[in-house]
Formats: structure tokens, C-alpha cells, sequence
């Protein structure tokens, strides 16, 4: 192996072929970040699968919107050259988005319309805000939902973030054509 190959960036491929072997990792500008993998409690899988569920339906009674909702730390090259690669817990992708998927690809090649992170126990603030700013700088709306205190932020692309509470109903025109929802639901 030559200086040049180890010392090269790591690319959302080269992630992808390390072993599942506990350590969730993603990639950042090309650097590698590692951390063991957590449980997620039951509020945070209760209000994860509640949100796809939720997102799912929106799509089902608008099926000229079209797209996908995925899931379960679902993997996204936000951008390359260096790669960024990040799993998401829940995210919305186009109807475009699916059909240029390279089906050869373990991952999505380009961000999501919606990104949604749970916070869970173990998260760590800067973390957190280090994910939604690269989900604002590819043009990607990211809801931080917090279990604990109920409440969902919603960052969008060159606006200022929003917080809803258990007494609001969110919508996310035009990002989500249609979608309402009381934020209630998503802890109900």
C-alpha cells in the first residue's frame, strides 16, 4: 500500500465496508468519527417509529408528492470530496431522490428533503448541532425531537429554528407539501 492510500480521506464506500461490529461511525469532512453504539430506550424508538409512521401516512394520502421514508439510522452521503456520510434516524427522501439511487450503493448518494434526530441519553450537544448544521448547509430541514421534554426544533435552510411543543401542530411547507400533524401525537 502506498503513503498516498493511507493517508487519502475515507470515503462513504470505504465506511460502509467496515465491519458491523458495534462502533456506529460516521464521517465528517472526510474524518472518521467513532463511538460505541447505544440502546435507544423506548422513547426513543417508541417516538421514531410514531414520526415514520406519521411521515409514511402523509405520503400514503398524497401520492403525488411521492418519495420514501426510511428509518433506523438510515445512511446519507451528504456531500463529497471529503465525504460526509451520516446515518439518520428518520429521513424523508424524494420521489426524485429514489429513482437516481444507485441501487449498487449501501447508502442514499446525496441528502435527504427531511432529516429527524431523536436525542437519546447518551447524545452529546455538539454532536447534535454538528449534524444539523451540515443537514442546513446541503438544504436539508432537520427536526431535533426531545423525547424528554416533548418538543420537536426545526431547523430550515437560512431561517431561523423553530421550537413546537405538545400544544402546536407542525407543518413543514414547502418541504413537506401537506404534512400536519399535532406535535402531541409524536409522544402520544
Amino acid at each position: 500500500m502506498s503513503t498516498a492510500e493511507l493517508t487519502r480521506p475515507i470515503t462513504a464506500e470505504d465506511l460502509m465496508d467496515r465491519p458491523d461490529d458495534g462502533i456506529e461511525r460516521d464521517l465528517i469532512r472526510g474524518e472518521l468519527r467513532e463511538r460505541s453504539i447505544t440502546r435507544r430506550n423506548p422513547e426513543h424508538s417508541g417516538v421514531e417509529s410514531t414520526i415514520a409512521y406519521f411521515l409514511k401516512d402523509w405520503l400514503r394520502r398524497n401520492p403525488d408528492v411521492g418519495g420514501k421514508v426510511h428509518s433506523g439510522e438510515a445512511g446519507f452521503r451528504l456531500r463529497r470530496d471529503p465525504d460526509t456520510f451520516v446515518s439518520i434516524d428518520v429521513a424523508y427522501i424524494s420521489s426524485e431522490q429514489v429513482a437516481a439511487r444507485d441501487r449498487s450503493l449501501k447508502f442514499y448518494d446525496g441528502p435527504p428533503v427531511l432529516a429527524v434526530e431523536i436525542l437519546s441519553p447518551s447524545d452529546q450537544h455538539g454532536d447534535v448541532s454538528e449534524k444539523v448544521r451540515l443537514y442546513l448547509e446541503v438544504g436539508t430541514v432537520a427536526w431535533v425531537i426531545d423525547p424528554d421534554f416533548e418538543t420537536v426544533a426545526v431547523h430550515r435552510p437560512g431561517r431561523k429554528v423553530q421550537i413546537f411543543t405538545t400544544d402546536h401542530e407542525l407543518s413543514d411547507e414547502p418541504y413537506l407539501p401537506g404534512f400536519r400533524v399535532k406535535v402531541a401525537e409524536f409522544f402520544g
